[in-house]
């Protein structure tokens, strides 16, 4: 029974946060000019015509109801702590940038609050005796002092002690609420508490909106968060006898820690800005400035990583001054010049969950990212990804003006294969990393993706504008050549060996093959030992080649000898390396997902199999390998297709669209 009411306790954290979202945007929009504004009835009129606002409160009714559920089920101490993660989801998708004083400030309230319930579980009392009612009056004269104090301060001060009137409020309230739920009460007296219970729910929804309006969401949601089980629990000890002050005492230590955290928090998060960003001067004359933003970049070997490198070595052939902005290869910050592009590498650490991917800690990047821009004065910002270096691009470009464009690679397909989530949570996750990126990607000036495909997923999962669909590009020179066929039928896969690509079925259909059929993989990746162990079982580890990492030349070398591609990766957005090998005149077999069919015109350039069906994708193979007529005519159609790829058209759309937004910005 404590488990389920702790699950739901979690749940209703999670409904409270986007309430915490919706409604200070909408008192926000419906008060403009700054933090530290007055919450007046014309502003109240202009909140009720908001769509946001009411979802608030559906999101808030249902959190309220999985709260009192649970309440009926564990004690005040148990369930009270467990709204942190209100805060921790709030100050997340608030877009609170992630500095060190801030971050320590979660710290601090998760592990105060967190000790906090340990302990309570250990020390309270499941039954509830005759509560002392009249003794928990003393916590709504609380809450007036606390709003006594509002009315003499301003900006962060105020907010504050409103969110601490609400906090105390909403902490009585779920002490009535228990009372009158599980405490052996006459039959008028639950009708008396419960009356009372409202009343205090109402004046802390007000009080509560006038601390929307006095700062930010972080810090209500901070005060809300960690006062309300303080409050709560000392109800639940003086009033309810749910544990002795001894005990309290001993609970001492982790309650000031949370406060602490509350304290640093309301200093710590950003003032909220006018949304205006203020007029630039006008441009420089010439070739454009350009910064390009990365959470990856060469050497890293991925799509994303290698589009950032020949967008920007192209823009230089073309007299522009290109600078890059991307995580370092070790943990020092240092500036290069590489083929004439400058790059900005800020320190980075290795990720717990990729062998090879490294990022930039956020206290890192919210200071060395707007302190780069400021040095470089970029005409335009074109940021490559909405992770920690793109966010704090696209934050401090549009501070102060400059345009941005920003263009998508990602999937949260991508991720799911690292993160440490059980399955059950994969589509929680999905949906909430979709909309973290469009809130990011919102505040560009102009959006692009590599392919049709992904642009419409983009704007399905809510963006609100037109998404340009500009190839990734190709130079299409460098893999043509003859080919280099050693006689033996030999099918190629280039990426990385990670889930998401499905390598493994590539395995699994060539055990069907005929036994001189041959696999070659080039690429690294956590599924790499996986996939060896595989080809094993399968009886084929002598067919199979794994490179590894390769140089370019030899890369090339690899497309030109093969008899076919395969890609059976389900998230690509375009896929570089299925370009890559049409360019070298090869016939293409590729999963029917995402992007791929923009590629892959089955019974032309190659043929697309059904995702997961590893007969369907034998057959694909054997047919090409079998047909040397075939392959070849395939592989002039996979020359002809890939041909509007070409990485000079690509160049010339982003020019274009880099001038439209300088001089839009003017």
């Amino acid at each position: 029974m404590l488990t389920l009411a702790i699950g739901l306790a979690v749940a209703g954290a999670c409904c409270f946060a986007g309430t915490v979202l919706l409604q200070h945007r909408a008192v926000h929009q419906a008060t403009p000019g700054g933090e530290g504004r007055a919450l007046g009835l014309p502003a109240v009129r202009k909140i009720l015509s908001t769509p946001g606002w009411y979802l608030g409160i559906g999101l808030a009714g249902l959190g309220a109801g999985l709260h009192v559920l649970a309440l009926t089920m564990a004690p005040l101490a148990v369930i009270q702590p467990i709204g942190v993660l209100t805060l921790v989801l709030t100050v997340l998708f608030a877009g609170t940038a992630l500095t060190r004083a801030v971050l320590t400030a979660l710290v601090l309230s998760v592990t105060g609050v967190t000790g906090f319930v340990a302990l309570s579980a250990m020390t309270t009392d499941a039954d509830l005796p005759a509560p002392d009612l009249l003794s928990a009056q003393w916590a709504v004269l609380g809450a007036a002092g606390l709003v006594a104090a509002a009315r003499y301060t301003r900006g962060r001060a105020q907010c504050l002690f409103l969110a601490l009137a609400t906090a105390v409020l909403f902490g009585f309230t779920s002490a009535l609420i228990r009372a009158a739920a599980v405490a052996p009460l006459p039959g008028g007296m639950v009708a008396l508490v419960l009356a009372e219970a409202a009343v205090a729910v109402l004046v802390g929804v007000w009080l509560l909106h006038q601390a929307y309006a006095s700062g930010p969401a972080a810090v209500v949601a901070g005060a809300t968060t960690i006062v309300d089980p303080l409050s709560a629990v000392l109800i639940g000890v003086f009033a309810y006898g749910e544990m002795t002050p001894g005990q309290l005492a001993g609970m001492a230590v982790p309650g000031a820690v949370a406060v602490a955290g509350l304290v640093l928090l309301s200093r710590a998060v950003p003032t909220a800005k006018d949304p205006t960003p203020p007029a630039r001067e006008k441009r420089r004359e010439g070739p454009l400035r350009i910064a390009v933003t990365a959470d990856t970049y060469a050497p890293d070997v991925n799509g994303a990583a290698n589009f950032a490198f020949r967008l920007a070595s192209g823009l230089v052939g073309r007299g522009h001054d290109v600078h890059v902005i991307c995580p370092s290869t070790n943990d020092k910050t240092f500036t290069e010049m590489v083929g004439g592009v400058t790059v900005h590498r800020i320190g980075s650490m290795r990720t717990p969950f990729h062998p090879t991917f490294r990022f930039c800690p956020p206290w890192r990047t919210a200071h060395a990212v707007p302190a780069l821009l400021s040095e470089i004065d970029p005409d335009v910002v074109h940021t490559q990804a909405h992770f920690l270096v793109g966010r704090s691009a696209v934050r401090a470009a549009t501070a102060t003006g400059i345009p941005v464009v920003a263009t998508n690679h990602f999937m949260p397909e991508n991720l799911l294969g690292y993160a440490p989530l059980p399955r059950f949570i994969h589509r929680l996750f999905t949906r909430l990393a979709w909309r973290d990126l469009v809130r990011i990607f919102g505040r560009a000036t102009v959006c692009t993706t590599p392919t049709p495909r992904a642009a419409e997923l983009l704007e399905r999962n809510g963006l609100n504008r037109p998404v340009m669909a500009i190839s990734c590009g190709i130079d299409r020179a460098h893999y043509a050549g003859p080919p280099e066929l050693t006689g033996v039928p030999t099918i190629l896969f280039v990426g990385r060996l990670d889930a998401e690509k499905n390598v493994h079925e590539l395995l699994e259909a060539a055990a069907m093959l005929p036994p001189d059929a041959r696999v070659e993989v080039v690429g690294e990746g956590s599924q790499r030992h996986r996939l060896e162990v595989l080809a094993a079982d399968l009886g084929i580890a002598e067919r199979v080649m794994f490179h590894g990492f390769v140089p370019d030349e030899e890369l090339v070398r690899a497309y030109r000898r093969c008899a076919v591609f395969c890609m059976p990766g389900t998230a690509e957005l375009q896929s570089l390396v299925t370009m890559e090998a049409m360019a070298a005149g090869k016939p293409v077999v590729a999963a029917d997902a995402m992007a791929l069919p923009h590629l892959v015109r089955s019974g032309q350039n190659g043929w697309l199999y059904t995702p997961g069906d590893v007969t369907e994708l034998a057959g694909r193979l054997a047919a090409v390998l079998a047909d040397e007529q075939t392959r070849t005519a395939m592989g002039r159609q996979s020359l002809e297709l890939i041909s509007v790829h070409d990485l000079g058209s690509t160049l010339d759309q982003f020019e274009g669209i880099y001038h439209d937004v300088v001089v839009l910005q003017r």
